[in-house]
């Protein structure tokens, strides 16, 4: 662990920012030093010499606020927030935002939540749609991301399987002026090194324009995970107790391609062609040691493994904007994606001198799928912004898994009692196909300058069939009706405003959990058991209000309290059942539950409160999250192990001259116990994470980015459970923490 040596690298690293700091005050940027010249003009006169009036008008996008001016209210984080601190990985930038946190220990974790909520609760999007089955949002890099939407209600715009909230990743789009830029990075931890390259390019030629985003690195790591396992009697006694250790060592490589063609036709339309290509090959070994201290360990304490693998992601799709009359306007994109993934594992199980496993098992899934989107809208009445559309799609996926065991038993020496078991080969195959279709209306309707109503109606129906090896054709069908009501009141003063918001979304069970495809467990027992999927599983629907208040008492600067109530029927939990001699889970509808939320925010910069304060930019939030699922006795029987509180506290700083800028960010998750059923328990410890950056920009061209991140180096430890008559079990693991530094080196060209 890097505890030890924590001071030295926190003044080490508060010396180097400092001494940085007092260099940039020093040597300001040369065109900062020049002073602007402004062109005077002289007053137009008419033909007799009079002056003529002149009147001058000026209009500025950025007095547009979506978060302050729109009624279906969203937030925007862009493109300059997102690559502050020069990250690689989206969920490194997400994990700062408000009301949101991150789960999972090591490089980033991919459980996105939203009021504590993920696991489908919390809705991601890739350009407004949602993202292909095996895609991990993680792959995106910050450079590729225009924008972030944060919508905490739903919109008919989009799909409504959002009960925690939405959140909207916008890749590239706008090409403003011609740009190149060049950047190269290095990020060292304890445990891993990742070098990392990009490139930017964008051009417009009269009615064309292009851009270009391409990246490609390597994540380097070498990691060591202990774990330990404690069964005891109903007296409290130890019969069991089992250390592992586990050391990772490999690497991956990954690339992401961009690009976006855009053309203006002569009668004001336009046509955009916006890809994405996602690439990433890995390999892998891994070292499982286990030693029993109380009575048994488990069939194979020693467990070597290696593996192999690589994926594709495809997605592209043509997007064509037609103006009608009146102000009429029809948006529509045609679209593709693909998804190719393969890998191998070999997997060599001992005890003692006696080997008991040697397996080589390969898989294999394609799918590839079509989708259509379109809207229409008009402002056919004073005051309205009304607009309807559809969403729908069609994707196929085949999935193969190929498993060959080496019979064993003729080589186990004589007279040993170890067993040897019998090798299990299989050929397996399974196919599923999902289609879906939606319709929307919603109308934006400015009832008087202070008050505004959004109104929106939605249909979502999903047709689901899967099919393969030792199974027979499961089809389900379900479809969703959500009517959606929000309003915007703005008060007198100006300053402040309330919003309201009453919600039906759901919750759609993905493919996975609707098929009865058994996975097994090598170590099958009630912490790790055996799982299959359950057909007869329906959606959770859920019911929502939000509030909120906003208060916004100088530029730049808020105050917002907002408070959540969702009530959830058909909740789904992981029923654990003893078939034969094993255990296995299946997911089960069963009764219903309630989650509250109350988020607190406020930023604002310090010449707010102070006139002659430095550039200096402070925000905080904290999110209390509460929820009850009734069919689990209490306490602690929260829904989807839910996080029930996080917090962030950060702070932004930039010289007069923007040649220097440095900020913090501080986010803290907390843990703590969780009844899943009345027999399975978990238990989290809290998360507490802060990283720092500083940016210097030499000339207009070139800029040096130095992050630190994770600078705690904190540990992340998670337990389960099991209890019933006969005692308890537990099984508790450790992600070592690991701070980290990454140096980038922008340059423009």
């Amino acid at each position: 662990m890097l505890r030890h040596r924590l001071p030295v690298r926190l003044t080490l690293s508060a010396a180097i920012l400092a001494a940085c700091h007092a260099y940039a005050e020093e040597k300001p940027l040369a065109a900062a030093d020049e002073p602007k010249q402004e062109a005077k003009q002289e007053p137009a006169r008419a033909a007799d010499g009079k002056k003529i009036q002149q009147v001058e008008i000026k209009a500025s996008a950025a007095a547009y606020d979506p978060r302050r001016d729109d009624t279906a209210s969203k937030i925007i984080v862009s493109n300059e927030e997102i690559l502050r601190y020069g990250d690689t990985s989206i969920n490194d930038v997400l994990k700062r935002l408000p009301g949101i946190t991150v789960g999972g220990g090591g490089r980033g974790g991919s459980d996105i939540r939203m009021r504590g909520l993920g696991n489908g609760y919390t809705q991601i999007l890739l350009n407004g749609e949602k993202a292909p089955a095996g895609f991990s949002i993680d792959s995106l890099t910050p450079d590729s991301i225009e924008r972030i939407e944060i919508l905490r209600a739903a919109s008919a715009e989009f799909s409504t399987q959002s009960i925690a909230g939405t959140i909207n990743i916008v890749l590239k789009k706008a090409v403003k002026t011609a740009a190149r830029e060049f950047k190269f990075s290095q990020g060292k931890g304890e445990d891993f090194s990742s070098p990392w390259f990009n490139l930017n390019m964008s051009d417009r030629d009269g009615n064309f324009s292009y851009s270009l985003n391409g990246n490609m690195g390597r994540y380097n790591y070498h990691r060591q995970s202990p774990s330990d396992a404690f069964d005891t009697a109903p007296d409290g006694s130890v019969v069991r107790e089992v250390h592992s250790s586990q050391l990772d060592i490999g690497r991956s490589e990954s690339f992401n391609l961009g690009p976006r063609l855009n053309w203006t036709l002569a009668n004001g339309d336009s046509v955009t062609w916006q890809s994405f290509i996602s690439g990433n090959r890995f390999r892998n070994t891994g070292d499982a040691d286990e030693s029993a201290k109380i009575g048994r360990s488990s069939l194979s304490p020693r467990m070597l493994s290696s593996g192999d693998g690589r994926n594709v992601f495809l997605r592209s799709d043509v997007n064509w904007v037609h103006k009608l009359a009146e102000g009429a306007k029809l948006d529509a994109k045609l679209g593709y994606n693909g998804n190719w993934n393969e890998s191998k594992l070999s997997q060599f199980g001992s005890n003692g001198p006696v080997q008991q496993l040697a397996r080589r098992v390969e898989r294999e899934s394609r799918e590839h799928g079509f989708s259509s989107t379109g809207k229409y809208s008009t402002p056919l009445i004073p005051g309205h912004a009304l607009s309807m559309g559809w969403d729908g799609g069609i994707s196929r996926r085949n999935d193969e898994r190929q498993q060959r065991d080496a019979d064993l038993r003729p080589l186990r020496p004589a007279g040993s009692s170890i067993p040897v078991p019998a090798p299990i080969n299989g050929d397996e195959g399974f196919r599923a196909e999902v289609t879906r279709l939606a319709a929307f209306a919603q109308d934006e309707w400015n009832v008087t300058p202070q008050w505004s109503v959004y109104a929106g109606l939605r249909w979502e129906g999903v047709q689901t069939s899967v099919s393969g090896s030792g199974i027979d054709e499961v089809k389900s069908r379900t479809s969703v009706f959500s009517p959606l009501l929000q309003t915007l009141w703005k008060l007198p003063n100006s300053q402040d405003q309330l919003r309201l918001a009453l919600t039906r979304t759901y919750k759609a069970q993905p493919t996975s959990m609707l098929s009865p495809r058994r996975f097994t467990s090598t170590d099958n027992k009630q912490t790790s058991p055996d799982y299959h999927g359950n057909p007869n599983l329906k959606p959770e629907l859920a019911t929502g209000l939000d509030f909120s208040f906003e208060h916004y008492w100088a530029e730049s600067a808020l105050l917002s309290a907002a408070a959540s109530i969702r009530h959830i029927n058909g909740y789904t939990r992981q029923g654990l059942v003893l078939e034969g001699e094993r255990w296995v889970s299946m997911p089960v509808n069963d009764g219903s539950a309630i989650v509250r939320n109350l988020e607190l925010e406020a930023k604002f910069p310090l010449k707010a409160v102070m006139k002659d304060a430095p550039q200096l930019d402070l925000r905080a939030s904290v999110s209390r999250n509460w929820s009850r699922v009734k069919a689990v006795p209490g306490p602690h029987n929260r829904l989807d192990q839910q996080v029930p509180l996080s917090a962030t506290l950060g702070m932004d700083y930039k010289t007069q001259d923007g040649s220097f800028s440095t900020g913090g960010s501080f986010s803290f998750r907390a843990g703590g116990p969780v009844r899943i059923t009345e027999t399975q328990s978990a238990y989290q410890t809290a998360r507490r994470e802060l990283d720092v950056y500083a940016l210097w920009k030499f000339n207009p061209k070139q800029q040096l980015r130095l992050a630190l991140s994770n600078i705690l180096d904190q540990d992340y430890r998670s337990e389960s459970s099991y209890s019933d008559q006969n005692g308890v079990m537990r099984q508790s693991s450790v992600m070592a923490g690991s701070a980290a530094v990454r140096l980038t080196l922008e340059m423009k060209f």
